[in-house]
């Protein structure tokens, strides 16, 4: 019997890792079960409106190339690009010029509070018991601001997004968002992802759930979608540069190849200390800083967040269980 990920090692008894995992599907049967997917969510739900999430990572150019001709039957049908404020311009511009070249109309969203406000502890509470009293964040964000950066950088435009079409019509009316996440993409994602993902008036679905690294390598090649330089470069979208789980030496790596972002970054590390804030510097956790709640999930779109923490699912076994673990092999498409 063939080892599958998931199964004990016979030696070590712990689960086998990512880099010995066979082959899955073949990428016409991963694009049929991708389609499947879509099918499932447009029939199951009341969708208006169908948008293609776009990081402008790599991985997105396969999603959006995937599923440009869904993109067709709404006047709010569109590519989503989320502009953090907090992002690598060439990224924007890689996707302003992907969805011109293929004729998608293109819409980009902006928070409604800044990254600079929010590091410098401008933003205030709007709701809850400090409503008008204290600060939302304050410094550059460690790992136990992530959740912070992702809800007011990434969900909140998306949500009012989701209620410019469809407003209070939550139960009669859905938006499709059309996202790259990936169970192969990273521990995280392998135990986070969903195929569909109700979510009130969102209907959150990852057609490229199942899909290995080695499918997503020979969908590119096979249809020559365009690269952008950055992923290539940090090997990240760079459309987020919040800095919650930023590794060590990333701001110099960022400067090597982009220095306008990274003086930018280090202007308003400038700035933050000038306010007196101890979480100073991009990237760094202050000693004492809050830590992330156990068993929270970093955010749908953060493919370069960490592993979950204990007591998350482990999706491992529900694969297998699904058929989507099979010894076929991948063929090869010359270059």
């Amino acid at each position: 019997m063939p080892m599958l990920p998931g199964m004990p090692d016979a030696v070590t008894g712990r689960p086998l890792k990512a880099a010995t995992r066979p082959p899955l599907r073949t990428l016409d049967q991963a694009i049929a079960r991708s389609r499947d997917i879509i099918a499932e969510a447009l029939d199951r739900y009341p969708i208006v409106a169908r948008q293609a999430l776009v990081s402008g990572g790599n991985d997105s150019m396969v999603l959006l190339h995937l599923v440009q001709s869904y993109l067709d039957s709404s006047a709010d049908d569109a590519v989503v690009h989320v502009n953090t404020g907090i992002g690598i311009e060439e990224t924007r511009q890689h996707v302003r010029e992907v969805a011109a070249g293929w004729n998608l109309p293109l819409r980009v969203l902006h928070p409604r509070d800044s990254y600079e406000d929010l590091v410098l502890g401008q933003v205030i509470a709007r709701t809850g018991a400090n409503a008008g009293i204290r600060s939302v964040w304050k410094g550059f964000p460690g790992p136990g601001g992530h959740g912070v950066m992702y809800r007011r950088l990434k969900n909140e435009p998306l949500q009012r997004n989701r209620a410019a079409i469809i407003g209070s019509h939550g139960r009669s009316r859905k938006v499709l968002y059309l996202a790259g996440m990936r169970w192969g993409e990273s521990d995280r994602r392998f135990r986070t992802a969903a195929e569909i993902d109700p979510d009130g008036g969102i209907i959150w679905c990852s057609p490229l759930v199942h899909w290995t690294n080695e499918q997503m390598d020979q969908y590119r090649r096979l249809y020559l979608l365009p690269r952008n330089e950055v992923a290539d470069h940090l090997h990240m979208s760079g459309e987020c540069l919040c800095g919650a789980y930023a590794k060590p030496g990333e701001l110099d790596e960022i400067e090597f190849f982009y220095p306008r972002t990274a003086y930018r970054i280090r202007s308003l590390e400038k700035q933050v200390k000038a306010a007196g804030i101890s979480a100073c510097k991009w990237g760094q956790a202050p000693p004492g800083g809050k830590q992330p709640t156990p068993g929270s999930i970093a955010g749908r779109l953060c493919s370069s967040c960490p592993a979950p923490l204990a007591g998350q699912t482990d999706l491992m076994d529900l694969w297998a269980q699904r058929g989507l673990l099979t010894p076929a092999p991948v063929p090869e498409v010359a270059a």
